[in-house]
C-alpha cells in the first residue's frame, strides 16, 4: 500500500468511526463517545502522517496524540496542545471503570461550568 492508499484508508476509518460517535454522543453515552472521538483524532493523525511521510507510510503505533502529531510533521500551538493532552486520557479513562466515573464526574463538572 502506498502513503495516499494508507492515508485513504485511516480517513474513511475515522470517518465510520466519526458516525459511531455521533451516535453515542445522540445517546448520552458520554464516556464511550470521547473514547471514540479520540480515536477519531488518532485515525486523522495516522492518515496525515501516512501522507506527511511517504517513504515510511505507516504510523507508529500509539494512541499518544502529541507524539501522532509531532511525528505527522504538524505544527500544533501550545493552546491546542494542551487540549489535545485532555483528549489523550480518554483513550485510558473509558477503558477502566475506576477511570470512568473519574471521567464522568469531570465531563459533568465541565458542562455544568460552560452553562
Amino acid at each position: 500500500m502506498n502513503n495516499i492508499d494508507l492515508m485513504n484508508y485511516w480517513f474513511d476509518s475515522a470517518n465510520s468511526d466519526f458516525d459511531t460517535m455521533m451516535v453515542l454522543f445522540e445517546n448520552r453515552k458520554n464516556t464511550w463517545c470521547l473514547f471514540i472521538g479520540h480515536l477519531v483524532i488518532e485515525k486523522m493523525l495516522k492518515g496525515i502522517y501516512a501522507k506527511n511521510n511517504p517513504q515510511n507510510p505507516i504510523a507508529p503505533k500509539t494512541h499518544n496524540l502529541i507524539l501522532l502529531s509531532q511525528k505527522a510533521k504538524l505544527y500544533v500551538s501550545q493552546e491546542i496542545r494542551e487540549k489535545i493532552q485532555i483528549i489523550n486520557t480518554f483513550n485510558i479513562s473509558a477503558r477502566y471503570d475506576d477511570y470512568k466515573k473519574v471521567l464522568k464526574k469531570n465531563v459533568q463538572m465541565s458542562i455544568l461550568l460552560n452553562k
